[in-house]
């Protein structure tokens, strides 16, 4: 039995790997959350309590990482601040966390040999034109437009220095845009299915054009596996599911999946920023590693994670009012 160390495992990706780490393998896992508004512990209930711990703590307090470490074959580390709007609002939560943080986990893996994998995001590429054939790949420079993007391009750079310079066994994940259970709902898929839950009116950002690389949050849970288990030390692997939908795509299905007129939303002012394209090419990540995406029909995963935010009303509902009356406040 593999012991894992799971950072950030109680917010939207990282427990939806902690569910698919206790469905596929024995390994036992130990989640590490701080509990921000993002972080729910109720996305874990249910997994068995044998299997998985939790450690409510920060990734940036060092003695605590340290004494985890020392306990743990392996570590995924998604803990992040990880909301573009957020950044723009209040940057340093984004430095303290994603620098600060992932700087501390470094220095704990270098102490103590521990196997790394390091999550990120396609928003470091920056983003392509609408016209653009082009998809990202490794090879892409860093380009990043936000708070957000840039303080997950530093942690990558951070990595990248500690595998180079110490010898730390990491490697590195840049991912598409996740949908799928747990997601909180200030993000833009599950926004839209409460708005309409709720008898409220989805928002469109602009014309809706901008374009997403949508995955599933179970296919990029199984990457990751696939990669902690067979990456090579050092390298860097992008994850996508051929998914791209420009956003008025993904309202106007929204809203025919649950019985509405497809026009039935507003347009808002488009925020600051707001990068076009982002498409991935996970060529390498396929031949190399053989791994494959399951939910290759976007429109049957988006019913599925429709009917889950149906079902969960009270995992969701505390934080909806919250999450409007701030959009309310900037007019989107």
């Amino acid at each position: 039995m593999r012991r894992l160390l799971v950072t950030g495992g109680a917010g939207f990706i990282g427990s939806n790997f902690v569910h698919h780490v206790v469905e596929h393998t024995d390994d036992h896992v130990t989640v590490l959350d701080k509990l921000t508004y993002a972080g729910n512990r109720t996305s874990l209930a249910g997994l068995p309590e044998d299997r998985v711990t939790f450690v409510e703590g920060d990734i940036a307090d060092a003695a605590l990482v340290d004494s985890l470490f020392a306990s743990a074959d392996a570590v995924v580390h998604y803990a992040a601040e990880s909301h573009n709007d957020n950044s723009l609002n209040d940057p340093r939560p984004f430095l303290d966390t994603n620098i600060i943080g992932t700087y501390t986990l470094l220095e704990a893996a270098r102490k103590h040999d521990t196997r790394l994998h390091h999550i990120s995001t396609d928003e470091v590429y920056g983003d392509l034109e609408l016209d653009d054939p082009e998809r990202f790949t490794e090879a892409t420079p860093y380009n990043p437009s936000s708070p957000y993007s840039s303080t997950k391009a530093g942690s990558d750079l951070l990595v990248r220095a500690w595998v180079r310079s110490f010898g730390v066994r990491a490697t590195i994940s840049n991912c598409s845009n996740n949908y799928g259970p747990y997601q909180h709902v200030e993000k833009f898929i599950p926004r839209q299915i409460t708005n309409v839950i709720r008898g409220i009116r989805p928002k469109l950002y602009g014309a809706g054009e901008n374009v997403r690389d949508w995955i599933h949050a179970d296919d990029h849970s199984s990457a990751v596996l696939t990669i902690l288990e067979g990456g090579e030390i050092g390298e860097t692997y992008l994850i996508g599911a051929d998914g791209e939908k420009d956003n008025k795509t993904v309202v106007e299905l929204i809203l025919s999946l649950m019985g509405e007129p497809a026009d039935a939303y507003d347009h808002v002012t488009d925020r600051a920023g707001h990068d076009l394209r982002y498409a991935i090419d996970s060529t390498k990540l396929r031949t190399e590693l053989g791994w494959t995406p399951q939910y290759r029909d976007f429109e049957a995963g988006l019913a599925a994670t429709i009917d889950w935010y149906k079902a969960n009303e009270a995992w969701w509902a505390p934080a909806k009012d919250g999450v409007e009356a701030f959009y309310a406040s900037k007019g989107q």
